[in-house]
This record gives C-alpha cells, sequence and structure tokens, in this order.
C-alpha cells in the first residue's frame, strides 16, 4: 500500500512539475515566434523598397530633387523621410514643413494625379532655405522611414 501512495505521488508531482515547466517556456517561445516574423516583416519591406536620386536642380532660394521610387513596394508616411543637405562636411538635416514653417525645410510632390508614392512614381522635392546656397559642392541624401536612402553630391555655380 505504501509503494501505490509514493507511485501516484511520484506521478501527481511529475505531472504538476511537467505543466510548469510547459507554462514556463510556451510563453517565451510564442514571444519568440512573433518577434521572428515581425523582425520577417521588417526585412521583407525593406528588400521591396529602394529609392534613386535622378536629378538636383538649385533655384536661387529652393533646391529641386526628383527622387524616383525604385522599388516594388509603395512608401507611405513620405513626411516621415529625413532629407540632409548641405555643403560637403557640414550638411544638416532640413525638417518637413510648409509655407508657416521656419527655414529651411523641405515639402513634396508626387508627380502626376496619385497621392501615394507608388513604384515607379516620381517625387519632387522642394528644399527652401533661407538664403542663396554659395557656390560650392552639397550632398543630398534623401532616407525614407524604413532606412533605404540615395545620395547625390552636385555642384552650386
Amino acid at each position: 500500500m505504501d509503494k501505490i501512495i509514493v507511485t501516484v505521488m511520484l506521478i501527481i508531482g511529475g505531472i504538476v512539475a511537467a505543466f510548469a515547466v510547459f507554462n514556463g517556456i510556451y510563453p517565451a517561445i510564442e514571444r519568440s515566434g512573433s518577434a521572428i516574423t515581425s523582425a520577417s516583416d521588417s526585412l521583407n519591406e525593406r528588400i521591396k523598397s529602394d529609392i534613386r536620386i535622378i536629378q538636383v536642380n538649385d533655384n536661387g532660394t529652393t533646391v529641386d530633387a526628383w527622387v524616383k521610387n525604385v522599388g516594388t513596394s509603395d512608401i507611405v508616411t513620405v513626411e516621415n523621410s529625413d532629407i540632409f543637405f548641405g555643403p560637403q562636411g557640414n550638411f544638416t538635416r532640413i525638417p518637413y514643413g510648409n509655407e508657416s514653417s521656419p527655414l529651411p525645410y523641405w515639402s513634396y510632390q508626387i508627380e502626376g494625379t496619385d497621392s501615394q508614392w507608388r513604384p515607379t512614381d516620381t517625387n519632387k522635392i522642394v528644399i527652401h532655405l533661407a538664403a542663396l546656397p554659395s557656390p560650392n559642392t552639397y550632398i543630398l541624401k534623401v532616407i525614407i522611414p524604413n532606412g533605404i536612402f540615395d545620395e547625390t553630391v552636385f555642384g552650386v555655380e
């Protein structure tokens, strides 16, 4: 009889221990799975995204840059992009803004009639400066919200 009671208690203890281990490990495995899925989705978005700066012109106190979406996915929240502009070795981040924003700021207009920056669409980015840029070599770097970027070097005479 003693052996039966000990055996039953050991079985119950084993079941409780197995249940405790399962409850401790399962949430960690589930979190790891969702983290891997999230990282995979982010990587997939980065692989499908790409831009190219195709032309830059200075027009007095504005600089016009045409940037093409050469990726296979839409670029959303364009205003969350980062624009860096300035002389080589001394460029700075230009904030997004509108006519009521302090200078300098940048704005954009997607060429055509669509309001989304879709694959093969060209986006005209206008950098509004406080003063005429002096003759120098300038850098323009455009970084879209998911970190993909392109940059170009051009001269102002």
